[in-house]
């Protein structure tokens, strides 16, 4: 465009800009306007017999701010705990209380690292007549930073003691009046790196007790489940390593969290960073852990990094879609009973007054399920997921929309530089 005359390098750059805003403009109006109606399933009566206990991570880049603990009647949220950068992992005691994993910033016992610094552990919240809750419990220690060093999860055993993962270490343990009573350390089977905490090695994000002793734990960065038993060490490995790499199939499962045994050689799994629901069975023949039934969509949106996924005592699955941020309760062939859009990212939720059981029904395997039913595009959708988790974008903000996003960046940066040169 060099030989423009002035007049003309004005008039192309003003078009420019004014192309590219309105392509940008109007695709967002156009898509809010088609978008299915997400999070309002079950809007009968019988929606208002739900209590669903929800762990929220928060928002905010890197969602970290904003993080709370809620309940809902319905979809009438009955009291909120707030005030914290994330919480995750929840579950409701016996007593009422609400027991969470969590991570916060602004503490001055450091350790190692400098003051202020960010904590993480659990805490034990009393709901209370204002609408919160009050923290009567807290375990926590000093981490390196506010991104992939969280405790995630948090189960109370009938030692006593409180079960815990670690991503600062890489680890699950134990600790009773504060002291630590046993641990596992994932470097007893993986390749560590010479210091864990200054990198997001393995990412160690739920434990859950299955048997005496006996702990499902999911290191997500492996795309691997295991089975560790308490004076033995690892006992089972759910997506084996087959390529000499220390790491799973990632078809099978890719970065997954807050997996729940079923029982019977089954376990329902969140298969996050495939953005479905899967329930594995181990094949009886050859020992191989195989898709039996997989969901990939509800209300008529694909799911987008879903973190947890339970099956109800009726049947059901609830399921946890991040970064759509609703919160599904789905029947066996993928209908939606019940929904509920979140304010923030929610991390994890559990139907009340069960919680999340150890044992549950098993769908019918179809061999079908495994087939990918998305239409990903590689590099949009990784920035898709920059765009969810930065600025929290709509349910309804596809690959589509990044790429148009980047062509109207495109246009108007253009049309500035013919505008400014005109001058």
């Amino acid at each position: 465009m060099t030989g423009l005359r002035p007049d003309t390098s004005r008039r192309t750059g003003t078009a420019l800009v004014v192309l590219g805003v309105a392509l940008l403009v109007s695709s967002l109006i156009v898509s809010a306007a088609l978008a299915p109606n997400v999070g309002a399933a079950g809007d009968g009566t019988d929606a208002g017999h739900r209590e669903t206990l929800v762990g929220s991570q928060g928002g905010g880049p890197g969602l970290h701010e904003k993080g709370s603990v809620y309940l809902l009647d319905g979809r009438e949220m009955q009291w909120r705990a707030a005030e914290t950068d994330s919480y995750f992992d929840v579950t409701m005691l016996e007593n009422g209380s609400v027991m969470a994993g969590f991570m916060d910033s602004g503490y001055q016992e450091c350790g190692p690292y400098e003051s202020p610094c960010t904590h993480t552990g659990f805490r034990i919240l009393d709901p209370n007549e204002n609408g919160g809750a009050d923290i009567v419990h807290e375990y926590s220690f000093p981490v390196r930073t506010r991104a992939n060093s969280e405790v995630h999860d948090v189960e109370k055993l009938d030692s006593g003691e409180y079960l815990m993962t670690d991503m600062e270490y890489e680890r699950i343990f134990t600790v009773k009046d504060g002291e630590v009573t046993w641990q596992w350390n994932a470097s007893s089977m993986y390749d560590a790196p010479d210091d864990p905490t200054r990198t997001d090695w393995l990412h160690i994000n739920d434990v859950d007790v299955i048997g005496e002793d006996r702990y499902l734990v999911s290191v997500r960065n492996a795309h691997q489940l295991v089975i560790v038993e308490r004076g033995e060490g690892v006992v089972e490995v759910i997506n084996e390593d087959e390529n000499g790499d220390g790491r799973g199939d990632p078809q099978l499962l890719r970065q997954q969290h807050n997996p729940q045994w079923l029982g019977n050689g089954s376990v329902l799994v969140a298969d996050s960073h495939n953005d479905r629901i899967v329930e594995l069975h181990r094949n009886e023949s050859t020992g191989e852990w195989e898709v039996a039934w997989s969901l990939y969509e509800a209300e008529g949106v694909e799911f987008s990094w879903p973190r947890d996924a339970d099956r109800l005592e009726n049947g059901n699955t609830l399921i946890t879609d991040s970064l759509n941020q609703r919160v599904v309760e789905v029947n066996e062939s993928g209908e939606t009973v019940w929904s509920y859009k979140t304010p923030e990212v929610p991390y994890e939720a559990e139907r009340l007054p069960e919680g999340e059981t150890v044992g549950g029904q098993r769908y019918a395997f179809d061999r079908e399920a495994g087939d990918d039913a998305s239409g990903k595009v590689p590099v949009l959708s990784l920035l898709l997921v920059v765009f969810q988790t930065g600025l929290q974008t709509p349910f309804w903000f596809t690959e589509l929309h990044v790429a148009i996003t980047l062509v109207s960046v495109v246009l108007v940066l253009v049309g500035l530089v013919l505008i400014v040169r005109d001058r």
